[in-house]
Parts: structure tokens; C-alpha cells; sequence
């Protein structure tokens, strides 16, 4: 049974850094994504690694974070610096079945095979 465990998850002032893991393990992924979800508001992407380890991230964590991931390991990272109030939410890792390539945009829900429980990211000073 394939399984996504995410952590990293903390409360942090304006300005700092965090780094989310996503550990997958099972089957083979596809692409994977990083998303997040606020109260109130429809979950959104945040960043996507192809198979390759071509990334997309979304316009307004350009610059500030990272996503890579470690297929010998089973697992992706989300290096997050100067982070601002408007990051917090849960982020919620996915994965896509088969190969993805030079991926050029990001995921969108629909193509998610498989989905974590989440880890909350609070900024606040």
C-alpha cells in the first residue's frame, strides 16, 4: 500500500526558514507536488518535481522555496526561507502515477493519485 508521511510541520516567525519531508513508499510515483490549504480557501500549488527533477513552483514562492526529491530514499523535500504570513496553512504533499518529464506547470488536484494527512506551517510573529 503506497503511503505519503509528511513532517516538518512548526510555527515560525516571519523571516525564518523551515524544510517539510515527504516520504513515499509502495510503488513507483510520478511527478509529486507540494500544496497547501487554508481555512476558508480551496487548496492550492505550491511547487512540482518531475520524475527527472525538472520543478515548478508557484509565483508567489519563487525565490524562496525549493523542492527536490531523493528517489533512492522515497522522499521529497520543501526547503522554505523568509517565510511570510501568507505561507501558513497545511501542506499537503501527492503524488501522480506514471512518468513525468521537463515538467512545465503545476499539478493540479485532479491528477493526484495519492495524497498525505498534511503538516501545518504557522508564521506569525
Amino acid at each position: 500500500q503506497v503511503q505519503l508521511m509528511e513532517s516538518g510541520g512548526d510555527s515560525v516567525q516571519p523571516g525564518r526558514s523551515l524544510r517539510l519531508s515527504c516520504a513515499f513508499s509502495g510503488l513507483t510515483v510520478g511527478a509529486m507536488g507540494w500544496f497547501r490549504q487554508s481555512p476558508g480557501k480551496e487548496r492550492e500549488a505550491v511547487a512540482a518535481i518531475g520524475n527527472d527533477g525538472s520543478t515548478t513552483y508557484r509565483e508567489s514562492v519563487k525565490g524562496r522555496f525549493t523542492i527536490s526529491r531523493d528517489n533512492g530514499k522515497e522522499i521529497i523535500f520543501l526547503q522554505m526561507a523568509s517565510l511570510k504570513p501568507e505561507d501558513t496553512g497545511t501542506y499537503i504533499c501527492g503524488a501522480t502515477s506514471g512518468t513525468w518529464l521537463r515538467i512545465g506547470r503545476l499539478l493540479v488536484p485532479g491528477e493526484i493519485k495519492i495524497w498525505g494527512q498534511g503538516t501545518q506551517v504557522t508564521v506569525s510573529s
